[in-house]
């Protein structure tokens, strides 16, 4: 029996009317690390001003919203193209003042420990440390998770709890793929770690996204009413598949060297690919555009 085909549609402009909430991702669909797809600002900003719509970017940033906001900037993403941004790093937040520990090990860029401020946590060396943060590698442009395989491997025997703030294994910055922090859960999961990933595809950050969206219009939107976009199989994708929500799956991210060529994706392809991984998306784009 052949995949259920997955119409291939030419941008926004071509979804149903009744999608008057966005939860978009962000890295690999608006922008790539490195400067921003001007294509996608602009769909953003003409689904909100054209359809009245709420855009809330949903994203596995380690980082605060704060910060990701300024990134936005830096990178030409216009305030005019989204509502809101949820973090993984605001999810991780949360889950650590929910936990109530306070001696952090952190793995990471420094810049990512604005996460602890005001939280009264204490980041200290790994003899001390009462749990483990991963907000990715300390240098993802050299190192692999086999560089962490003894630190990670003695925090499991000390059966310390490990957070994961970005659960991607890897992430396209310009032209190279580059190790995140999923990667170290995954490598920690394997010596029988206690894992909590606070981004997609799992629930928690689904809910702080609706949460925002409620805040914003004043009541919490109809899961019929949101249409996830996302470019990561098993991130954007499968998270918006169990949460109940229908997708447009953006093929020319991540995954695209797996479908043909990016501006002329196989439909069947895509279909197939869907179907190996269980997965379900009403409509394609080779990239977000209007």
């Amino acid at each position: 029996m052949s995949a259920h085909p997955v119409p291939i549609v030419p941008g926004l402009s071509a979804v149903d009317t009744r999608y008057t909430t966005l939860f978009c991702d962000v890295w690999g669909v608006v922008h790539n690390g490195v400067a921003c797809f001007p294509a996608a600002v602009e769909a953003l900003k003409r689904y909100r001003a054209e359809r009245g719509a709420t855009v809330v970017l949903v994203t596995n940033s380690p980082r605060r919203h704060r910060q990701v906001t300024e990134q936005l900037r830096d990178l030409g993403v216009e305030d005019a193209a989204y509502d809101a941004v949820v973090t993984s790093g605001d999810v991780t937040r949360e889950h650590l003042l929910s936990v109530g520990l306070e001696r952090v090990f952190h793995i990471g860029l420094t810049r990512d420990e604005a996460l602890y401020e005001g939280t009264g946590m204490r980041l200290v060396p790994a003899e001390e440390a009462e749990i483990v943060v991963a907000t990715g590698l300390y240098d993802d442009e050299t190192e692999t998770p086999d560089d962490y395989h003894d630190l990670l491997a003695g925090f499991a025997a000390r059966r310390l709890p490990f957070v994961s703030a970005n659960p991607d294994i890897v992430v396209e910055r310009g032209t190279r793929m580059v190790w995140c922090a999923g990667a170290l859960a995954k490598l920690y999961e394997s010596f029988g770690g206690e894992v909590v990933q606070a981004g997609k595809p799992y629930p928690p950050i689904y809910a702080a996204a609706r949460a925002r969206a409620a805040t914003l219009t004043g009541t919490r939107p109809d899961d019929g009413s949101i249409l996830a976009v996302g470019d990561g199989l098993p991130t954007d994708v499968r998270g918006g598949c169990n949460e109940g929500l229908d997708v447009l799956f953006v093929t020319g991210g991540i995954h695209a060297a797996d479908f043909g060529p990016h501006d002329a994706p196989d439909p069947k392809a895509v279909a197939t690919r869907l179907e190996r991984d269980s997965l379900k998306a009403v409509a394609a784009v080779t990239a977000l555009r209007w």
